[in-house]
């Protein structure tokens, strides 16, 4: 299958070996003075070792790959004790990969007598009030304020005072840069795509835009990189396979780029998905509101 897959450039890589601890996966191993990719099923391609690359000689490519298998992983992965299972358990979730965290958990539960460590401490792990900091590198970014989260928004807060709106955002991160294009919590998912000052100007923005879908912000004057946000938006389409797009641009021409993307992007996507578009004008009024 073609998947995204860790690529280690020989000529940059010295053998320090700091990528090996922090592939939680065991998919790397110091061989002959060298980082070397020992197994395609246990490399998921979230790419939590390039941070620890002083190289740089690790990055992530698109290529034909054995499919990633979590058994695989999990398995292994317990003889390397608690600390490490628990580490891959963190990325996933932190990575937003629901479906592989629940085949991992689905292992555990079936072999809790092999296990090193109890279920109710993968629990407080997966969902206890301690924060466990861990620095997400599949954005690119290094910084775990960037690391994929899905949440419930009626959980934020039930009810909210008189004259205060609760917010309706349900996943974290929101700008294109960091988001994981391939999370789960996007896949046939009502896709909001809103320009960076949309929210600003529009005083009811979470509950008749952000309300039943998953988010996306960009600015197409000032954000660099706009061609990487093209092959983000065609992942959107082709392998989340978002369900709709709701574009939210403000009526000041430059704005104009943010459609411009996601037009390219569905052209160039293998599949078709309905698109809309809405213009906010400065003064925080819907100017234009039409399928393109």
């Amino acid at each position: 299958m073609i998947r995204e897959i860790v690529k280690i450039d020989e000529e940059l890589c010295n053998g320090c070996g700091d990528c090996v601890p922090n592939c939680h996966e065991g998919a790397l191993q110091i061989i002959d003075g060298k980082a070397r990719l020992i197994s395609e099923l246990m490399c998921d391609g979230l790419g939590a070792c390039i941070g620890h690359c002083p190289q740089g000689a690790i990055t992530i490519e698109k290529r034909e790959a054995d499919e990633y298998d979590e058994e695989v992983v999990i398995a292994q992965m317990i003889k390397s004790g608690k600390a490490t299972v628990f580490a891959h358990l963190k990325h996933l979730q932190e990575h937003g990969e629901t479906g592989y965290l629940n085949e991992a958990l689905t292992y555990i539960k079936a072999n809790r007598d092999i296990m090193p460590f109890k279920i109710s401490e993968v629990h407080e792990l997966l969902h206890g009030e301690k924060e466990h900091k861990h620095e997400s590198a599949a954005t690119g970014c290094g910084c775990a304020g960037s690391a994929p989260q899905s949440f419930n928004a009626a959980g934020i807060k039930m009810a909210a005072p008189a004259g205060e709106v609760p917010s309706q955002l349900t996943q974290w991160p929101v700008q294109l840069h960091l988001i994981n294009p391939t999370a789960s919590y996007f896949h046939g998912a009502d896709l909001l795509v809103a320009a960076d000052c949309a929210g600003f100007a529009y005083g009811n923005f979470h509950n008749d835009f952000i309300k039943g879908r998953k988010m996306i912000i960009a600015c197409p004057k000032l954000d660099q990189g706009k061609d990487i946000y093209v092959q983000k938006l065609i992942k959107l389409i082709d392998e989340s396979r978002v369900n709709t797009i709701t574009v939210v641009i403000m009526e000041v021409p430059c704005c104009g780029g943010l459609s411009q993307m996601v037009q390219m992007a569905t052209q160039m996507a293998s599949r078709r998905v309905p698109v809309k578009e809405v213009v906010i004008s400065i003064k925080g009024e819907v100017l234009a509101e039409e399928w393109v």
